[in-house]
Parts: C-alpha cells; sequence; structure tokens
C-alpha cells in the first residue's frame, strides 16, 4: 500500500442498514467519517415524522490519509465490509464529488438514486439552498429539470429536482 500523507476522502462499503453504526465506531477511533443523509417524511403508526436517511447506502466517506494504522482500524470497524478501490487498493474520492454531496446533506429536497451517468452538460446551482453544487443537467420531458450528481467512484448518480433559472453551465 503506498503511503500517502493528505487527507484524502475514501468510500467505505458497508454491510446493508449499518451505515450509522459505523459511523459511531469510527468516530470513537478518532476517524473523520461523513455520511450523506437527506431528509424523507416517514409514516409511523399514528404520524408522519421527518427523518434522516442515507443517500448513498452502504456506503459512508472516511477523510485519512492511507497510513496502515487508520486503514486497518478502519476495515476492522464493525460492519465494514471493504473500501472502494481497484485491485485491492483504495482508490480516493474526487474532491468535487464530496462537496456536492456535502451540499445534499441534510437537504429536504427530493434526491433520487440514477443510473450513473457520463454524458451531459455540467452545470452549478447558482441560487437557494443548494448553491455551489455541482453536476449534470439532465431535462426530461413534461418533468422538472434534474441537476445529477455522480459519484465516479462508486459508479452511482443521484438526482435533485431544481428549477433551470438556477443554474448555470461550468
Amino acid at each position: 500500500m503506498i503511503i500517502d500523507d493528505k487527507n484524502r476522502w475514501y468510500a467505505v462499503h458497508t454491510k446493508s442498514r449499518f451505515e450509522q453504526k459505523v459511523v459511531d465506531g469510527l468516530i470513537g477511533k478518532s476517524v473523520e467519517v461523513f455520511l450523506p443523509r437527506v431528509q424523507v417524511m416517514s409514516r409511523r403508526k399514528d404520524r408522519r415524522k421527518k427523518i434522516l436517511v442515507p443517500i448513498l447506502p452502504g456506503y459512508i466517506f472516511v477523510n485519512f490519509s492511507l497510513n496502515p494504522e487508520d486503514y486497518w482500524k478502519i476495515i476492522k470497524t464493525t460492519g465494514v465490509v471493504r473500501m472502494i478501490g481497484f485491485e485491492g487498493k483504495p482508490v480516493p474520492a474526487n474532491d468535487e464529488e464530496i462537496k456536492s454531496l456535502m451540499v445534499l446533506d441534510n437537504t429536504d429536497r427530493t434526491v433520487q438514486n440514477q443510473t450513473y451517468i457520463k454524458k451531459g452538460d455540467m452545470v452549478m446551482i447558482m441560487e437557494g439552498p443548494l448553491k455551489g453544487l455541482t453536476g449534470f443537467y439532465v431535462r426530461h420531458r413534461n418533468q422538472s429539470d434534474k441537476v445529477v450528481v455522480s459519484i465516479e467512484l462508486l459508479n452511482r448518480s443521484l438526482s435533485v429536482d431544481i428549477e433551470n433559472w438556477a443554474l448555470e453551465k461550468v
């Protein structure tokens, strides 16, 4: 494993519905963790309640320098399946993608997982609560405009409904 002295964000695959347990375990080990979540309405027996659910179920992100000590601290955490990478080596996530996920974190906008998109115009949201978010612009006939944020490392994309007047091509 190549040691990198600069902290980078890496994706960690977790067991199903273990995201928060892994986050808690890593925080206890002094590892910087990011679990992007979105607000949704949940139906209870007698009421409706807003709850936070993971945007990318089964994945969290850790920020560390890829030193062996921290790597094994992460891998040995209960609920961790593996770190995302190629040929057995963790690969850092794109910083811009992490920044976009941080903008989406805790939003009450409608966010949907989408098929991974490689082509399309790159846009940045210039107005409103999601200002600064970058992604691909996708428009569907008879539907609202959407910005798709792709996480290349995970081969996943998320779409967010947005007004096109708030967008600017990058």
